[in-house]
């Protein structure tokens, strides 16, 4: 396993070159972080390389770094994450970049790449608000067309903006403002003498 990835590293490091800003090694996988700038170049040359012939994506997600682990995060906010197989030679790697704008967090789009990223791309922007620029058809997947924010951000509110129910009078579907009492719920745990079984 450690020749294999020790392979691996090595391709990588030759092929992408100054396109690493960081290569992690964890838990006997390999992380590469690229700029936005070279993402989508980076992208080609992991497909079309022939040492590395990563033929497959197969997850792309947003992460947003804000308050990551509970502390405070220095750098960019937004990142997208990729996993890629390559069927033929039998490895995996993790393909991250950060988004340059937190206000507008933007990345070009790799489904010319791999078109499985076409419905994963949606979703980072459906539940994160990362653009993703060339993609064909960028518009919300999981939420309601008129649903407002982004709900995955850590500072969308745990019980949303609106709320939707059906209105008997009108014979319709409506949004209203959420109704939902904020409130505090300390867990309780009671036990009884013989919890466990007999001793």
């Amino acid at each position: 396993m450690t020749a294999r990835l020790d392979a691996l590293q090595a391709a990588l490091e030759d092929t992408l070159g100054a396109k690493v800003t960081a290569l992690v090694r964890d838990r006997g996988e390999l992380t590469v972080h690229v700029k936005a700038a070279d993402y989508h170049a980076a992208a080609l040359q992991l497909r079309d390389h022939p040492v590395l012939a990563f033929e497959q994506l197969i997850d792309l997600c947003g992460l947003d770094m804000s308050g990551w682990k509970d502390l405070p995060h220095d750098g960019p906010r937004f990142i997208v994450v990729s996993h890629l197989l390559s069927v033929s030679k039998n490895w995996r790697v993790r393909l991250k970049v950060a988004c340059a704008d937190d206000d507008l967090p933007l990345v070009a789009s790799v489904t010319d790449v791999w078109s499985s990223a076409n419905w994963f791309e949606r979703e980072a922007f459906d539940l994160y608000g990362i653009l993703f620029e060339g993609h064909a058809d960028l518009r919300r997947i999981l939420t309601d067309y008129g649903f407002i924010g982004h709900p995955m951000r850590k500072d969308f509110p745990t019980t949303g903006h609106v709320e939707m129910r059906y209105d008997a009078e009108r014979k319709r579907v409506i949004y209203q403002p959420v109704t939902i009492e904020p409130r505090e719920i300390t867990p309780r745990i009671v036990r009884e003498d013989n919890y466990g079984g007999p001793h």
